[in-house]
């Protein structure tokens, strides 16, 4: 049987998405501290996400939410880029693509579950999308992500866990407590989308002093 070489990976690529990865999580939080700052009589603890990308000031929260969906996105083409054939990297590709189209969905629709009558109300099937999504690129990085030398791995199975833990959660809490809850859910995806970027750039640092050899 014959044996395709592994396909030579282009470091500057994967190493462009990566930064974008980088800079669209720190959006997202920008976006969030910025308008929290800005949004009048906001509570951070008891006001959620939502009702930032909702009034005056929503233009902050809603670049924000697009500067993440590319964040995602171009996590999902590198994904794309080292793919090695097996399914489950194939899967985890596709759920990241999918939650780029979401979020981006989310910032565009302007419509936050509120109680606007207008057209129909998507926002809440939007979050639980997202909220499964999540969940399963989490679980997938938890299995694959041992190709990597950087502890992504590790770091999804404590994201996996906690998501598991604190997303259903967030459904059944009093309204006083949901804002400062679904940050919380928010930094457990900062942090993963951070920490596979890292181990995006240094596997492409390491393949490429392999090849020098």
């Amino acid at each position: 049987m014959t044996h395709l070489p592994e396909p030579r990976i282009a470091a500057g690529f994967i190493r462009t998405l990566a930064a974008i990865a980088v800079l669209g999580s720190i959006s997202l939080l920008i976006g969030n501290v910025w308008g929290s700052l800005v949004v009048p009589n906001h509570d951070w603890v008891a006001d959620t996400v939502s009702d930032l990308a909702a009034g005056r000031y929503e233009i902050i929260q809603d670049v924000s939410l697009y500067g993440y969906a590319a964040a995602l996105l171009a996590l999902a083409l590198a994904s794309a880029h080292i793919h090695q054939g097996d399914t489950s990297w194939s899967a985890l590709t596709i759920l990241l693509v999918l939650l780029a189209v979401v979020i981006t969905v989310i910032g565009a629709r302007n419509e936050y579950g509120d109680g606007d009558s207008e057209g129909v109300v998507i926002h809440i099937y939007l979050v639980y999308a997202m909220g499964a999504l999540f969940a399963g690129v989490f679980g997938l990085m938890a299995v694959e992500g041992d190709r990597f030398a950087f502890p992504v791995q590790r770091i999804s199975k404590i994201c996996l866990v906690l998501w598991a833990i604190g997303a259903p959660v967030f459904f059944v809490l009093p309204t006083q407590w949901d804002g400062i809850w679904e940050r919380g859910l928010g930094v457990i995806t900062l942090v993963w989308c951070l920490f596979y970027a890292a181990a995006l750039w240094r596997d492409v640092g390491q393949r490429t002093r392999r090849d020098d050899f």
